[in-house]
């Protein structure tokens, strides 16, 4: 009993930041053009910050676990390529079917990730939390640009295409803040102490801004058709990508129950709101990326309770393959 109620207090605020946004999106009438300051902060200022303290004060072998990136990313590659399928076999339509392998394979890494998973496991957790971001938006940002590109939606020569997304990946401001926080790691650099307060006060500021826009984005786009497929990608997402992660670490070597359950987490995470941000960009499938945000929130309220109850109680072993 003080295990459901540990998981309650734990996922309680999450998901009740999400339904106070979304009742907030519900009630209160304001232009959706007033998220924009606010997602800016999050993803310009707030994120970036946490990522470089969770980064920063880790000593930097700690970051350079290559089997455990092949594992978690091979993961990743998997539930994209299974869910590219199932949108092909509703769609036949290649740009779409991209976007829904981004839906069945893209978590909610960053704005739900790092604290519930440091919440649920401790500061043990913060490395490989950072290397599942860092290389899973490497992979998504990389594989989605090119084949639009082959799609025909992106009308840019294929160097182009490469250019643009080397671009994107190494100003992205996640990974700006990633490398410098492995600098400041590297070299055991530490802040002056406002700038350090400045710091600590923005990255803790970073999970209830995301967890609220979450909620507003959503209300903002009521489910008015669930396409066939949604149910499949919200399985493939919170179900499949996450034995895919236990099961492949566990063939791969023993990486500890820190790293091997929040990898675990990492992938039963429901679908980013980035999914909604990217089908926007290109002008496609914006209401079933809508749809599968929706429905992989509200399912995962059940489907993550499950696995963080197996997690936090040893239920489920961190090694298959002892």
């Amino acid at each position: 009993m003080s295990d459901l109620i540990g998981l309650f207090n734990l996922l309680a605020p999450f998901f009740g930041l999400i339904g106070l946004g979304f009742f907030c999106g519900k009630v209160v009438k304001q232009p959706e053009a007033g998220l924009a300051w606010m997602q800016f902060f999050l993803i310009y200022v707030a994120l970036p910050c946490l990522f470089y303290r969770l980064i920063a004060d880790k000593p930097l072998d700690e970051l350079a676990n290559w089997p455990f990136i092949l594992a978690t990313t091979f993961s990743t590659f998997c539930a994209f390529a299974l869910s590219f399928v199932t949108g092909w076999r509703h769609t036949r339509d290649l740009p779409q079917s991209v976007m829904q392998g981004v839906a069945g394979s893209y978590s909610n890494i960053g704005y739900m990730g790092p604290p519930l998973i440091l919440a649920a496991i401790g500061a043990s957790a913060s490395a490989p939390v950072v290397l599942i971001f860092v290389s899973d938006n490497l992979f998504l940002f990389s594989v989605v640009p090119l084949l639009m590109s082959l799609a025909g939606v992106e009308k840019l020569s294929l160097a182009a295409t490469i250019r643009r997304i080397v671009w994107r990946v190494v100003t992205h401001p996640f990974n700006v803040a990633t490398a410098i926080g492995v600098a400041a790691s590297y070299l055991h650099l530490q802040l002056p102490q406002a700038a350090d307060q400045i710091v600590t006060w923005l990255s803790g500021a970073a999970a209830p801004c995301a967890l609220f826009i979450l909620g507003v984005t959503v209300a903002l786009r009521p489910l008015r058709q669930m396409p066939g497929e949604v149910p499949v990608l919200v399985f493939i997402k919170l179900i499949l990508h996450p034995l895919l992660v236990w099961v492949v670490l566990s063939a791969l070597g023993d990486f500890g129950p820190a790293w091997t359950y929040a990898a675990v987490i990492m992938a039963a995470l429901p679908p980013a709101l980035n999914i909604f941000v990217i089908s926007t960009q290109y002008n496609v499938g914006v209401e079933r990326a809508s749809a599968c945000v929706l429905i992989g929130t509200i399912v995962s309220m059940l489907t993550l309770t499950v696995i963080l109850y197996l997690t936090k109680t040893g239920a489920m072993p961190y090694d298959l393959f002892p």
